[in-house]
């Protein structure tokens, strides 16, 4: 079943220069963009796209962090997206992630993840609409 998810290439990864080789391991996995742009996440954005972390004891950090530097948004299309990014992605934790996982190759650790990826698809439709309009997508 085709659905679609979103992406956040983080600002670890984009600053270290990865961004191309994970787009290209998300392509190569068989998703499509259906949209994608850089952007430099405000702190108004970082603080409401994280808010349902904001009790959270990472939270400041998290926001900092998402603020720091470029991240890339993308909207990425394919048969069950959601399951086959969080696989292609690794576990949160990149010193658990294998080799052959963006976080795996990418990341380095918790938080130095490279990329953020929906949960599931209300979730996935609530960050796609935070962050895109329908213009900006390709049909």
């Amino acid at each position: 079943m085709s659905e679609r998810t979103f992406s956040i290439i983080k600002p670890d990864a984009v600053a270290a220069g990865n961004a191309g080789n994970i787009i290209q391991m998300i392509t190569n996995a068989g998703l499509t963009y259906k949209a994608m742009k850089l952007l430099h996440m405000s702190q108004a954005q970082a603080e409401g796209f994280y808010a349902v972390h904001k009790e959270r004891p990472f939270y400041g950090e998290l926001v900092e962090f998402m603020t720091s530097g470029p991240v890339v948004v993308g909207v990425l299309e394919g048969d069950n997206a959601i399951a086959r990014y969080r696989d292609l992605m690794g576990p949160t934790n990149s010193t658990e992630a294998p080799k052959g996982t963006i976080r795996g190759e990418y990341g380095s650790d918790i938080q130095n993840n490279a990329v953020h990826g929906s949960d599931a698809p209300e979730t996935a439709k609530q960050e796609v609409n935070y962050f895109f309009t329908k213009e900006e997508f390709i049909d």
